[in-house]
């Protein structure tokens, strides 16, 4: 039985056209039993196209182990060989089109959580809101704390780990380079993924921004509490609002004394009535 890799016969080449007509025959199959496939689809010749997208294809481009695999990987995600791809927590599982359909899983270790509280502390203050954080538009300050190639986002080289069933024995197989380019196509339309893929919530960042802006109100004697449109205003976001703790204020001690002390002369009155 013939074996196919290095030293031995390569598989006869398959055109482009005929690996997307197997993709797409295998996909429905997939359908057929119950699998909801999403491929990565590239408009042209550029993998990513928004700061999330272009950022992490830029970190993934750093690693110099990757660098001979990489080329090969561009040519398929751009030619629509990822015919399905996945982000969960921690992992991201795949369907690449080869000379047969094969399964790729790619591992990627969770944010620590000491270095998800240093991002946010380094970042409170300087986020306007969760659209312009998803969006991209955020400050030079910013963009250097969520894109550090050591202490932002993204993985390092050592916390990510990949296996194909393909017969490539190298250590990132083509189909993997694929994958890993189909992560940055992926973060262009939800970067909000890429939070997912690292175990964090990116809404806690909003968040920390809300409680260092109720701080500098509070020590600035302004106002121990900030009202629900204050918030919404200066963070863009919509905050649910209580009518009842909005309009009830508290009664102080001296006027609730002298509205007691008026009630009983007319209680007084009344029993005289009575009798």
């Amino acid at each position: 039985m013939a074996r196919y890799g290095y030293g031995y016969n390569w598989r006869p080449y398959v055109s482009v056209a005929e690996r997307r007509r197997r993709a797409a025959k295998k996909m429905v199959t997939l359908r057929k039993k119950g699998v909801d496939v999403h491929p990565v689809e590239i408009d042209g010749r550029k993998i990513a196209r928004t700061f999330w997208g272009e950022a992490w294809c830029e970190h993934l481009e750093s690693f110099s182990d990757y660098a001979n695999r990489l080329p090969r990987g561009r040519t398929y995600v751009r030619n629509g060989s990822v015919c399905h791809l996945q982000i969960a927590k921690g992992e991201v599982e795949a369907r690449v089109a080869g000379s047969e359909l094969y399964t790729v899983h790619v591992q990627i270790k969770e944010l620590p959580g000491t270095k998800w509280r240093a991002i946010k502390q380094r970042c409170a203050g300087k986020i306007g809101s969760l659209l312009e954080l998803l969006q991209g538009k955020l400050s030079d300050q910013v963009m250097e704390v969520v894109t550090d190639r050591k202490e932002g986002l993204f993985p390092r080289s050592k916390e990510i780990s990949f296996r194909c069933d393909c017969p490539d024995w190298a250590g990132m197989c083509k189909h993997v380079a694929a994958v890993m380019y189909g992560i940055g196509a992926r973060l262009d339309t939800s970067p909000d993924l890429l939070f997912t893929l690292r175990g964090v919530n990116h809404e806690e960042l909003i968040a920390v921004d809300a409680e260092a802006a109720v701080s500098v109100a509070t020590t600035s004697g302004k106002s121990k509490q900030l009202a629900a449109s204050d918030l919404s205003d200066v963070f863009g976001i919509e905050l649910g609002s209580d009518d009842q703790t909005d309009t009830v204020a508290e009664v102080p001690p001296a006027k609730r004394r002298k509205k007691t002390a008026t009630m009983r002369p007319e209680a007084k009155k009344v029993k005289k009535k009575k009798k």
